[in-house]
């Protein structure tokens, strides 16, 4: 059968099971919404957080990163696996011990406020929107290879599906469609890498072929690294484990990436949510034991299969006359998110270091003598003549490496799962957030359960509609999008979380200053750096990591203002103390 009639069997039968769990998963009152009514157990709660955590990103666009960056594309690898270890250390049995829905009800209760609970609201949905959009972006991208459709139907199809089980089962029904999907993710990933580890290394386990030697090629008997470096420095290109080099990021936008998807990871409130579905604080501790570990299957998997794509594309393409090009590279053409153009005027396929042209490829219509799509583009005066978008990579591999057409599929499901995981866990904190925090404990305290459901889907309805345009229509990159999302949690929750957790007399005031100074300096930076064309004029350091300043800035407004304003109340202060005290967990509730 062919790799569409592949695709067609996997994602339907994915699709039927989430959609299944999600019907018989469905609930009617809030609290089996919000927090799955605090009863999912912690293997099956480490599994959906696990999901929830591994987006598009993961799955899709990190390896892509990786793949065309080398050294430096390895700050997200490192930014996100730690930042996980920073949430489940220093936040999550807290949180859950605190007892609330949503990360806006931690901020107004224990800052006593309704106008930080609004802050709070307003840069959660912020966040949650700019996260969502990149998971959109994803699913839209799998569909348009796979089934054949534009990028934009793609995103519609995925926009539907997640509205559907989202708004129907709520959390209790993301939750165990989360299980479901990271078992589709996972054995998708790690299938596919150990099977172009063995067929290139003769070792199936990925993590070990990576550093093992080629056994086939011009380059067999060279390990894999070795080998791709070698290729680099033929091409005129840096070595791919150099660390840095002239025209690539600078060691402070290195660490401040990593900084930024670290503590960006521990402000996320689609991730802290998740703790809250459990019934304990204990049970919180072993779900983020089980989650870390479910997380580090992937990501450790990751950098092999970013490896193995970056010698299997260059040792396929580079120097190939495109009337002979593999069948990956023309099947991933139609979609537009590869191209060629030909420069030298010889119908070779020469891929060198730069962009081929200004911009994504503005397709005609029209072909080249050679056949191949045009494109409108201004073009570049170096020699490069190929543009492979990076979100393509992971999901390309398959073909690149000549694998079965099920299992081009499964690595097409997979992609999917991963990214509409996380968009149902992100629709939730938004539905929630406003329904909530937003509807009930400000605007009508004295609404029904049925009318907060109400509001609370409607709210998933006009997210989805949102993150829907802005998948159609992305400022970046999968991974670039989702970085800046970090970027903007980092800068607005990571300091008050921490400060409001250890520290008794920070206020009200100093947290609402330091929200609004964090995430306004992190969302002025990167539109005037992504959107307006000006260039990173903060010691260089790019967008992706400009959160690691708006969270220092956070914390610098927050400690001042709170060290010239009135302390928090004695009940404020006692509830701390209690928080951070190794005993007893509040059940979580929406009063």
């Amino acid at each position: 059968m062919s790799i569409l009639v592949w695709t067609y069997i996997m994602v339907i039968l994915s699709f039927g099971l989430y959609i299944f769990i999600a019907w018989r998963s469905r609930v009617k009152e809030t609290k089996g919404f919000y927090v799955a009514g605090s009863s999912v157990p912690p293997l099956a709660n480490g599994m959906a957080t696990a999901a929830d955590w591994m987006s598009a990103a993961s799955f899709i666009s990190m390896a892509g990163l990786v793949s065309f960056m080398g050294y430096a594309g390895t700050v997200y690898l490192m930014g996100w696996t730690g930042g996980y270890v920073l949430l489940a250390l220093l936040l999550a049995p807290y949180l859950r011990k605190f007892g609330k829905f949503t990360v806006p009800d931690f901020v107004g209760d224990r800052y006593y406020s309704s106008t930080a609970r609004i802050v709070a609201l307003i840069c959660a949905i912020f966040v949650s929107l700019t996260y969502v959009a990149g998971q959109m972006r994803g699913a839209g991208i799998v569909f348009s290879r796979f089934l054949e459709v534009e990028v934009s139907t793609g995103v519609v199809i995925g926009m539907a599906v997640v509205f559907f089980y989202a708004a129907l089962g709520g959390m209790k029904g993301i939750t165990w469609t989360q299980v479901a999907q990271y078992c589709v993710l996972i054995v998708a990933f790690i299938l596919a890498a150990a099977a172009i580890s063995y067929k290139l290394t003769g070792m199936p386990v990925p993590q070990l072929g990576f550093g093992s030697t080629l056994i086939e090629g011009e380059r067999a008997g060279q390990y894999v690294l070795q080998a791709i470096d070698g290729i680099h420095e033929d091409l005129g290109l840096h070595r791919y484990t150099e660390a840095f080099h002239p025209g690539g990021m600078g060691m402070l936008s290195v660490v401040s990436i990593t900084l930024a998807l670290m503590v960006g990871t521990a402000g996320l409130p689609h991730v802290i949510i998740r703790f809250f579905t459990v019934p304990s604080v204990k049970a919180a501790r072993i779900s983020a034991f089980w989650a870390l570990l479910f997380i580090a299957l992937l990501y450790t998997t990751a950098p092999t299969v970013a490896g193995f794509a970056r010698y299997n594309m260059i040792d396929t393409i580079n120097d190939t006359p495109y009337t002979e090009a593999p069948s990956w590279f023309k099947n991933w053409e139609q979609t537009g998110l590869v191209a060629w153009v030909d420069k030298a005027g010889d119908g070779i396929i020469r891929f060198r270091d730069g962009d081929p042209f200004i911009g994504s490829p503005n397709l005609t219509g029209e072909r080249g003598e050679h056949g191949e799509r045009l494109v409108s583009n201004e073009l570049t005066d170096n020699d490069n003549e190929l543009y492979i978008d990076r979100d393509i990579i992971v999901l390309a591999s398959p073909e690149m490496g000549n694998l079965p057409a099920w299992m081009v599929g499964l690595v097409a499901a997979g992609g999917l799962a991963a990214a509409l995981s996380t968009a149902s866990g992100l629709l939730i904190v938004i539905a929630s957030s406003i329904s909530h925090d937003l509807y009930y404990r400000i605007l009508n305290p004295q609404a029904t359960e049925r009318q907060r459901m109400a509001v609370g889907r409607i709210m998933i309805a006009i997210a989805v509609l949102i993150a829907g345009y802005f998948g159609i229509n992305p400022p970046g990159f999968v991974a670039e999008v989702v970085a800046f999302a970090f970027g903007l949690a980092a800068s607005s929750f990571f300091p008050i979380i921490i400060l409001g957790i250890f520290t008794t007399w920070v206020n009200r005031e100093g947290a609402i200053a330091g929200m609004i100074a964090g995430i306004s300096f992190t969302m002025m930076y990167i539109i005037q750096t992504k959107f307006m064309g000006m260039d990173p004029w903060f010691f260089g350091i790019v967008p992706e990591g400009i959160g690691t300043v708006g969270m220092l800035i956070n914390a610098a407004v927050t400690l001042t203002v709170s060290s010239f304003t009135k302390s928090p109340p004695a009940h404020i202060r006692e509830l701390v103390q209690n928080v951070r005290t190794p005993r007893g967990s509040g059940e979580a509730s929406g009063h």
